[in-house]
């Protein structure tokens, strides 16, 4: 064997071992990715308590002031007493004006009970209740991606924004990933 031999096999063995070794590293340490396959927007749908009020118009009976009739009863007792007191003679006058008088004050007080029934006063109340609204909240993400050939879905506050997931020790580097959420400044006057 000569010279140019034995140092050729030293560095082509040299070469392979080193390749070898980088190999076998690369295949015990793993991959330094995994390849995301599909992103789902996850969606619950919630209802929600919500007070909902509104304006009614609500009427009730104004307050009576003569809540025994006696004015009404008075009145038709005076009236049907001068209507009966037309009618007959002698005793009959006499008969018919009892008899106006029991009638007209019975008439009189009925008539002033029905006035005051339909004495109402109206005013505007706000009337409230509660009900349940349906609202459509987004959950987070799942995002399923490829890790050694096999598929695994995990769920994530945010979207990934590349197609790839960086891979340490076996474990996915998430914060790499993920946009921070987007905030709107307060302008304040």
């Amino acid at each position: 064997m000569n010279k140019s031999m034995l140092t050729g096999i030293v560095i082509g063995g040299t070469a392979a071992l080193s390749l070898g070794a980088a190999a076998g590293y690369q295949a015990i340490k793993g991959p330094d990715y995994a390849d995301v396959v599909q992103v789902a927007a996850v969606h619950e749908t919630v209802k929600v308590p919500v007070e909902v009020c509104q304006q009614v118009q609500v009427s009730r009976q104004a307050r009576v002031k003569d809540e025994h009739r006696i004015a009404g009863t008075v009145i038709g007792g005076v009236l049907g007493g001068a209507l009966g007191s037309q009618v007959g003679g002698g005793n009959g006058k006499k008969a018919a004006t009892v008899i106006g008088v029991l009638g007209g004050g019975y008439a009189g007080n009925r008539l002033q009970k029905n006035l005051q029934e339909k004495d109402r006063i109206s005013h505007s109340e706000q009337r409230c209740k509660t009900v349940l609204r349906t609202e459509d909240k987004l959950r987070g993400y799942d995002v399923q991606y490829r890790l050694d050939d096999k598929l695994a879905v995990i769920r994530m506050a945010q979207p990934p924004t590349s197609n790839r997931i960086p891979v340490q020790d076996g474990q996915l580097m998430l914060s790499a990933v993920t946009a921070p959420p987007v905030t709107t400044p307060t302008i304040r006057n």
